[in-house]
Protein backbone atom coordinates (compact mmCIF):
# COMPACT_ATOMS: atom_id res chain seq x y z
CA UNK A 1 0.00 0.00 0.00
CA UNK A 2 1.28 3.12 -1.05
CA UNK A 3 1.96 5.90 1.48
CA UNK A 4 -0.20 9.25 1.41
CA UNK A 5 1.64 12.59 0.13
CA UNK A 6 -0.08 15.56 0.23
CA UNK A 7 1.14 18.39 -2.36
CA UNK A 8 -0.32 21.44 -1.77
CA UNK A 9 -0.22 24.62 -4.40
CA UNK A 10 -1.08 28.52 -2.57
CA UNK A 11 -1.33 31.91 -4.48
CA UNK A 12 -0.56 35.12 -4.72
CA UNK A 13 -3.43 36.18 -2.75
CA UNK A 14 -2.41 34.69 -0.01
CA UNK A 15 0.96 35.22 0.13
CA UNK A 16 0.12 38.51 0.02
CA UNK A 17 -0.97 38.51 3.42
CA UNK A 18 0.66 38.31 6.02
CA UNK A 19 -1.36 37.14 8.48
CA UNK A 20 -3.73 34.98 6.63
CA UNK A 21 0.09 33.34 5.33
CA UNK A 22 1.02 32.41 9.07
CA UNK A 23 -2.73 30.93 9.18
CA UNK A 24 -2.16 28.65 7.09
CA UNK A 25 1.51 27.55 7.35
CA UNK A 26 0.24 26.51 10.57
CA UNK A 27 -2.25 24.77 9.16
CA UNK A 28 0.31 23.46 7.02
CA UNK A 29 2.74 22.02 9.25
CA UNK A 30 0.25 20.27 11.67
CA UNK A 31 -0.21 17.93 8.25
CA UNK A 32 1.07 14.61 9.49
CA UNK A 33 1.14 13.19 6.62
CA UNK A 34 4.32 13.46 4.20
CA UNK A 35 3.83 16.83 2.13
CA UNK A 36 5.10 19.08 -0.22
CA UNK A 37 4.07 23.19 -0.64
CA UNK A 38 4.58 24.98 -3.89
CA UNK A 39 3.97 28.72 -4.04
CA UNK A 40 3.50 30.92 -6.83
CA UNK A 41 4.72 34.55 -6.36
CA UNK A 42 2.50 37.26 -5.66
CA UNK A 43 2.29 41.20 -6.15
CA UNK A 44 6.38 41.59 -4.63
CA UNK A 45 7.86 41.26 -8.05
CA UNK A 46 5.50 43.77 -10.05
CA UNK A 47 6.08 45.74 -7.14
CA UNK A 48 9.38 45.74 -7.40
CA UNK A 49 9.68 45.60 -10.99
CA UNK A 50 7.66 49.39 -11.02
CA UNK A 51 10.40 50.01 -8.52
CA UNK A 52 13.40 49.37 -11.05
CA UNK A 53 11.04 50.45 -14.23
CA UNK A 54 11.20 47.09 -15.56
CA UNK A 55 8.11 47.27 -17.34
CA UNK A 56 6.06 43.86 -17.44
CA UNK A 57 3.82 42.67 -20.19
CA UNK A 58 1.59 40.00 -19.92
CA UNK A 59 -0.33 37.73 -22.43
CA UNK A 60 -3.47 36.35 -21.90
CA UNK A 61 -2.43 36.57 -17.81
CA UNK A 62 0.97 35.10 -18.26
CA UNK A 63 3.72 37.22 -17.57
CA UNK A 64 6.46 37.86 -20.95
CA UNK A 65 10.08 37.01 -18.48
CA UNK A 66 12.65 38.81 -20.34
CA UNK A 67 16.04 38.82 -18.81
CA UNK A 68 15.53 41.92 -16.44
CA UNK A 69 12.09 40.34 -15.45
CA UNK A 70 13.76 37.18 -15.11
CA UNK A 71 16.27 38.40 -12.27
CA UNK A 72 13.56 39.98 -10.63
CA UNK A 73 11.11 37.20 -10.28
CA UNK A 74 14.24 34.73 -9.41
CA UNK A 75 15.12 37.28 -6.76
CA UNK A 76 11.67 37.19 -5.41
CA UNK A 77 10.26 34.43 -5.90
CA UNK A 78 13.22 31.85 -5.21
CA UNK A 79 14.92 34.14 -2.72
CA UNK A 80 13.07 36.61 -0.51
CA UNK A 81 9.29 34.67 -0.52
CA UNK A 82 10.69 30.75 -0.93
CA UNK A 83 12.98 31.59 2.20
CA UNK A 84 10.42 33.46 4.34
CA UNK A 85 7.85 30.63 3.83
CA UNK A 86 10.76 28.06 4.73
CA UNK A 87 11.78 30.24 7.82
CA UNK A 88 8.10 30.68 9.30
CA UNK A 89 7.85 26.84 8.76
CA UNK A 90 10.93 26.29 10.74
CA UNK A 91 9.25 28.36 13.72
CA UNK A 92 6.12 25.94 13.29
CA UNK A 93 8.63 22.77 14.09
CA UNK A 94 8.39 22.02 10.20
CA UNK A 95 11.71 21.05 8.81
CA UNK A 96 11.40 22.78 5.55
CA UNK A 97 13.86 22.94 2.73
CA UNK A 98 13.16 25.53 -0.11
CA UNK A 99 14.24 24.77 -3.71
CA UNK A 100 14.10 26.45 -6.98
CA UNK A 101 13.88 23.57 -9.89
CA UNK A 102 18.07 24.16 -10.50
CA UNK A 103 18.87 22.57 -6.98
CA UNK A 104 19.62 19.25 -7.01
CA UNK A 105 18.44 19.41 -11.00
CA UNK A 106 14.72 19.15 -8.94
CA UNK A 107 13.03 20.21 -11.89
CA UNK A 108 14.40 20.89 -15.82
CA UNK A 109 12.50 22.59 -17.72
CA UNK A 110 12.58 23.68 -21.38
CA UNK A 111 12.23 26.92 -23.03
CA UNK A 112 8.94 27.65 -24.39
CA UNK A 113 9.10 27.87 -28.49
CA UNK A 114 5.75 29.39 -29.45
CA UNK A 115 4.87 30.01 -33.12
CA UNK A 116 4.29 33.82 -32.47
CA UNK A 117 4.77 34.70 -29.14
CA UNK A 118 8.25 35.24 -27.61
CA UNK A 119 7.85 34.63 -23.86
CA UNK A 120 11.02 34.96 -22.92
CA UNK A 121 12.60 32.97 -20.20
CA UNK A 122 9.74 30.83 -19.25
CA UNK A 123 9.74 26.99 -18.84
CA UNK A 124 7.53 24.45 -19.81
CA UNK A 125 7.70 20.64 -17.87
CA UNK A 126 6.89 17.43 -18.03
CA UNK A 127 6.80 13.98 -15.92
CA UNK A 128 10.06 13.31 -16.88
CA UNK A 129 11.04 16.87 -15.54
CA UNK A 130 11.03 15.92 -12.04
CA UNK A 131 14.17 14.28 -10.15
CA UNK A 132 11.25 12.22 -8.97
CA UNK A 133 14.58 9.72 -7.28
CA UNK A 134 15.76 12.58 -5.49
CA UNK A 135 12.55 14.35 -4.42
CA UNK A 136 11.60 10.86 -2.83
CA UNK A 137 14.69 10.62 -1.13
CA UNK A 138 13.94 14.28 0.90
CA UNK A 139 10.64 12.88 1.58
CA UNK A 140 11.04 9.47 3.16
CA UNK A 141 13.98 11.65 5.23
CA UNK A 142 10.90 13.38 6.95
CA UNK A 143 12.12 16.79 4.77
CA UNK A 144 9.22 19.50 3.37
CA UNK A 145 10.12 20.87 0.16
CA UNK A 146 8.94 24.04 -0.92
CA UNK A 147 9.21 24.80 -4.47
CA UNK A 148 9.31 28.16 -6.02
CA UNK A 149 8.24 28.87 -9.55
CA UNK A 150 11.35 29.14 -10.56
CA UNK A 151 13.20 26.01 -12.85
CA UNK A 152 15.79 25.39 -15.26
CA UNK A 153 16.93 23.96 -18.38
CA UNK A 154 20.32 22.97 -17.31
CA UNK A 155 22.47 25.11 -19.97
CA UNK A 156 23.02 27.57 -17.23
CA UNK A 157 19.83 29.36 -17.29
CA UNK A 158 16.57 30.15 -14.95
CA UNK A 159 13.33 29.45 -16.55
CA UNK A 160 9.94 31.05 -15.61
CA UNK A 161 7.34 28.20 -14.75
CA UNK A 162 3.85 28.38 -13.99
CA UNK A 163 3.38 27.39 -10.31
CA UNK A 164 -0.11 25.17 -10.58
CA UNK A 165 1.59 23.03 -13.57
CA UNK A 166 5.00 22.55 -11.26
CA UNK A 167 2.30 21.44 -8.87
CA UNK A 168 0.42 19.49 -10.88
CA UNK A 169 3.39 17.78 -12.95
CA UNK A 170 5.35 17.00 -9.48
CA UNK A 171 1.94 15.49 -8.53
CA UNK A 172 2.00 13.24 -11.63
CA UNK A 173 5.84 11.81 -11.57
CA UNK A 174 5.41 10.95 -7.84
CA UNK A 175 1.90 9.22 -8.18
CA UNK A 176 4.27 6.45 -9.16
CA UNK A 177 6.06 6.27 -5.94
CA UNK A 178 2.95 7.39 -3.31
CA UNK A 179 -1.32 8.16 -2.47
CA UNK A 180 -0.77 11.31 -3.68
CA UNK A 181 -3.36 14.20 -3.15
CA UNK A 182 -3.36 17.71 -4.75
CA UNK A 183 -4.15 20.70 -3.42
CA UNK A 184 -5.06 24.20 -5.47
CA UNK A 185 -5.42 26.52 -2.45
CA UNK A 186 -6.64 29.68 -3.40
CA UNK A 187 -9.16 32.81 -2.17
CA UNK A 188 -12.55 31.19 -3.51
CA UNK A 189 -14.83 28.36 -2.06
CA UNK A 190 -13.81 26.41 -5.01
CA UNK A 191 -15.13 26.31 -8.51
CA UNK A 192 -17.62 29.03 -8.84
CA UNK A 193 -20.74 28.43 -11.29
CA UNK A 194 -20.99 32.30 -11.00
CA UNK A 195 -18.04 34.07 -9.99
CA UNK A 196 -20.04 36.81 -8.17
CA UNK A 197 -21.63 33.89 -5.83
CA UNK A 198 -19.56 32.67 -3.39
CA UNK A 199 -22.11 30.06 -2.02
CA UNK A 200 -22.33 28.36 -6.20
CA UNK A 201 -19.57 26.24 -5.43
CA UNK A 202 -19.42 23.29 -8.22
CA UNK A 203 -19.23 20.20 -6.31
CA UNK A 204 -17.42 18.17 -8.86
CA UNK A 205 -16.44 18.97 -11.82
CA UNK A 206 -15.16 16.69 -14.91
CA UNK A 207 -12.92 17.33 -18.49
CA UNK A 208 -16.41 17.30 -20.19
CA UNK A 209 -17.82 19.88 -17.26
CA UNK A 210 -15.21 21.93 -17.66
CA UNK A 211 -15.70 21.97 -21.75
CA UNK A 212 -19.31 22.96 -21.28
CA UNK A 213 -18.52 25.78 -18.34
CA UNK A 214 -15.67 27.03 -20.44
CA UNK A 215 -17.99 27.62 -23.71
CA UNK A 216 -20.45 29.26 -21.57
CA UNK A 217 -18.12 31.99 -20.34
CA UNK A 218 -18.50 30.68 -16.79
CA UNK A 219 -14.79 30.41 -16.15
CA UNK A 220 -12.69 33.42 -15.04
CA UNK A 221 -9.45 34.01 -16.59
CA UNK A 222 -7.52 32.86 -13.14
CA UNK A 223 -8.90 29.76 -12.82
CA UNK A 224 -8.17 28.41 -16.42
CA UNK A 225 -5.22 27.28 -15.43
CA UNK A 226 -5.91 25.60 -12.33
CA UNK A 227 -8.21 23.42 -14.10
CA UNK A 228 -6.26 22.66 -16.56
CA UNK A 229 -3.55 21.91 -14.58
CA UNK A 230 -5.93 19.81 -12.21
CA UNK A 231 -7.36 17.57 -15.01
CA UNK A 232 -4.26 16.84 -16.37
CA UNK A 233 -2.73 15.67 -12.97
CA UNK A 234 -6.04 13.47 -12.70
CA UNK A 235 -5.58 12.14 -16.32
CA UNK A 236 -2.00 10.91 -14.93
CA UNK A 237 -3.34 8.72 -12.30
CA UNK A 238 -3.28 11.12 -9.02
CA UNK A 239 -5.65 9.97 -6.94
CA UNK A 240 -7.24 12.63 -5.79
CA UNK A 241 -7.06 16.57 -6.64
CA UNK A 242 -8.99 19.42 -5.21
CA UNK A 243 -9.53 23.24 -5.57
CA UNK A 244 -10.19 24.25 -1.82
CA UNK A 245 -10.54 27.97 -0.43
CA UNK A 246 -6.85 28.36 1.56
CA UNK A 247 -8.49 28.56 5.14
CA UNK A 248 -10.47 25.41 4.57
CA UNK A 249 -6.72 23.69 4.61
CA UNK A 250 -7.36 21.80 8.20
CA UNK A 251 -11.16 20.78 7.80
CA UNK A 252 -10.58 19.34 4.44
CA UNK A 253 -7.56 17.35 5.61
CA UNK A 254 -9.45 15.87 8.18
CA UNK A 255 -13.09 16.17 7.41
CA UNK A 256 -12.66 15.79 3.40
CA UNK A 257 -14.96 18.75 3.29
CA UNK A 258 -15.73 21.70 0.76
CA UNK A 259 -14.01 22.79 -2.82
CA UNK A 260 -14.58 21.06 -5.98
CA UNK A 261 -13.02 17.67 -6.52
CA UNK A 262 -11.98 17.19 -9.98
CA UNK A 263 -12.39 14.18 -11.33
CA UNK A 264 -12.38 11.88 -15.04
Amino acid sequence: MKEKLYIIKIGGALIDDPKLLDQFLEQFSEIKEKKILVHGGGKLATTLADKLGVEQKMINGRRITDKETLDIVAMVYAGSINKNIVAKLQAKKCNAIGFSGADGNMIQAKKRVHPEIDFGFVGDIEKQSINEKLLSQLIDLEIVPVFSAITHDKKGNLLNTNADTIASVTAQSLSDVYDVELLFCFDKEGVLENVEDPGSVIKSVSQEEFSLLKEAGKLHKGILPKLENALGAVKNNVSKVFLIKETQLKNHIENHHGGTEICL
